[in-house]
């Protein structure tokens, strides 16, 4: 049998959480459970002022990912694109790294590295770049780049 080359860790492991920061102060939200509601109204469960009363969500799918799904204005680090857990509605699946605005407010998606199914081989704590090839050294782009002046 060979060793896995993906990340398939237990649900929801891998203490997946929100840094929230505005105006220089931040703060951690735990992500537990299927629907975590972002806003300004009484529903939101992580409230904040400033902002929607439900500003986007983050779900929880049957795949182990974390999807945002935001309703009101602001910037993602990728591509909204339409997800199955969101029915259809555009959403990103959060990495960790993940950035994202909602009114003034910024967040960064944080999840262990063994457990964020992006990762192959469990991240560089399971053995990532001692199990996945090198990458070939890089070409000289130098003639390439001396073109656009």
């Amino acid at each position: 049998m060979s060793d896995p080359t993906t990340t398939h860790a237990t649900w929801g492991a891998g203490h997946p959480r929100l840094i929230i920061s505005r105006d220089g102060r931040h703060h951690e939200e735990q992500l537990d459970g299927e629907l975590i509601r972002i806003g300004s109204g009484a529903d939101a469960d992580i409230r904040l002022d400033g902002i929607d009363p439900i500003a986007g969500e983050i779900r929880h799918d049957d795949r182990d990912e974390f999807v945002l799904v935001p309703h009101a204005p602001g910037d993602t680090n990728a591509r909204l694109q339409p997800q199955a857990a969101a029915q259809g509605q555009d959403g990103e699946v959060l990495r960790t790294g993940a950035r994202f605005t909602l009114g003034e407010w910024t967040f960064v998606f944080m999840r262990e590295e063994y457990a964020d199914h992006g990762r192959p081989y469990g991240g560089r704590e399971g053995g990532e770049g001692s199990k996945q090839p090198a990458q070939p050294e890089r070409p000289d782009y130098s003639f390439e780049a001396g073109e656009d002046e």
